[in-house]
């Protein structure tokens, strides 16, 4: 049955839809599950639109890159808002999320964002990628600590299993997490059952005020935007091209596609979003080859926006951090695999290191950083 499914997906939209397909479409819950819960629980933001908002873009990403190009939340716009600094509300977030959709538009349709990019040369691109890996390790090993004896448990099962085709290390992660959180709560699915339910969500964009948009732009868009170019821009599209060279991708529709990604979520309640490298890398790590394991993700997200938006807190419960620490951390592991640097002289690989290090602490930083320093190299101004 599945290879039958497979096989009409490829007819249809160039996507397969296999087993590895399904496993490699969990393999960015990593950062979509905290992040989400975070609005939902922090900000008070309705479930159902913000989920309806990724849902219906996860689906139309997968069709039409074809690709395992991720959609995830906007990390820096995501931790502001949340950590309550700023008295930010839903609309403050829409506001940014209407901000950043209309600069990465712009950037991508005047071509500017090829003259940013065209400054990165190799050395920072791989050390852009190696600091996102290093830094997805290690939060995967803080999200880790809160349960040693089940993280360990997950990571040796899931390193035994990690290239296993007939048996992906990803539905034993799903299961054995599964697992632990109704051995503690075993009343959990009986309360999923009871939020149970039909309810479609409501246009948003109605209750945004110009205070709130200037706010949420002036504090929370344009600080995200360094983030983006490297993670979001960047760092994917080096990544896609290394890996899916017969599908390459360019800054330009990248950005085109972030730009109209966070001018559609704010309608129905969405946050802003971006196509992060370590999402695609975790989606790569635990099987997907194709834009079909976003389509499957995209699909469960929407039935449960449709269907379960009450009882998401609940859900996610099912998905202890220990196990989303894992996958974070086979992710960056992926991730950093990719930024090899291959036969790179030692000052190329010094200009490499320092971009990775500066990375870990600010995606900007490390691009400006990375730059200048590779200019001096290449100009010779330093042996």
């Amino acid at each position: 049955m599945l290879r039958w499914v497979s096989r009409l997906g490829e007819s249809l939209g160039g996507n397969r839809y296999d087993l590895r397909e399904w496993a490699g479409a969990f393999g960015d819950l990593g950062t979509l599950v905290p992040f989400v819960l975070a609005y939902i629980t922090i900000l008070k933001m309705d479930p159902g639109g913000l989920l309806f908002a990724f849902g219906v873009a996860k689906i139309v990403t997968g069709l039409f890159y074809k690709t395992p190009i991720p959609v995830q939340p906007m990390k820096a716009i995501g931790i502001s808002a949340v950590t309550g600094v700023g008295g930010f509300t839903p609309a403050t977030v829409w506001g940014a999320g209407l901000t950043t959709g209309l600069v990465w538009l712009l950037l991508g349709l005047t071509g500017l964002i090829d003259r940013v990019t065209a400054l990165a040369k190799r050395p920072v691109v791989q050390g852009i990628v190696l600091g996102l890996g290093l830094t997805f390790m290690l939060e995967g090993l803080r999200s880790m600590a809160t349960n040693y004896f089940l993280a360990a448990v997950a990571f040796i099962l899931t390193f035994a299993l990690l290239d296993n085709r007939k048996f992906p290390a990803m539905f034993l992660l799903l299961a054995l997490g599964m697992a632990a959180s109704l051995a503690g709560n075993p009343a959990l699915l009986v309360e999923v059952k009871k939020n149970i339910g039909f309810s479609l969500p409501s246009f948003t964009l109605n209750k945004l005020t110009w205070p709130e948009l200037v706010k949420g732009s002036l504090l929370l868009a344009l600080p995200q935007v360094p983030l983006t170019l490297g993670n979001a821009v960047i760092a994917v599209v080096a990544e896609n091209n290394e890996l899916f060279p017969h599908r390459p991708l360019s800054a330009r529709r990248i950005a085109l596609s972030t730009g109209l990604l966070n001018l559609w979520a704010p309608l129905f309640g969405g946050v802003p979003m971006c196509h992060g490298a370590g999402g695609m890398a975790g989606h790569v790590r635990f099987g997907a080859r194709t834009g079909g394991a976003l389509v499957i993700l995209g699909f469960l997200v929407l039935v449960v926006a449709l269907f379960l938006a009450q009882g998401v807190h609940l859900i996610f419960q099912l998905f202890p951090p220990a196990v989303l620490g894992v996958i974070l951390f086979f992710a960056g592991a992926e991730l950093a695999v990719t930024a090899k640097p291959g036969a790179a002289s030692r000052e190329e690989f010094f200009v490499t290191l320092v971009t990775a290090a500066f990375a870990t602490w600010n995606m900007g930083v490390a691009f400006l950083a990375g730059s200048l320093l590779s200019l001096v190299v290449e100009k010779g101004w330093v042996k």
